[in-house]
């Protein structure tokens, strides 16, 4: 694995739900594209209350989704 894809990737997002990707395969990282179909792996549902700024998990290592806020 690159070391670039052991870092979360910052974004910035929309208030609503969005859908993270746990399979890796999407072309639109960190977000699901439905590239997981037939992988037997399902994206995770995030919602967010407001706008904000997040950094996402990329590495895939856990199958977990892990969320950081972009201060900290």
């Amino acid at each position: 694995m690159a070391e670039e894809a052991r870092e979360p990737i910052q974004v910035e997002i929309e208030a609503g739900v969005h859908w993270w990707c746990a399979c890796g395969r999407s072309g639109h990282l960190p977000f699901c594209d439905g590239s997981h179909k037939g992988t037997g792996i399902q994206p995770v549902r995030f919602e967010a209350a407001e706008r904000m700024r997040v950094r996402w998990c990329r590495c895939k290592e856990t199958g977990v989704l892990k969320i950081w806020s972009a201060e900290g």
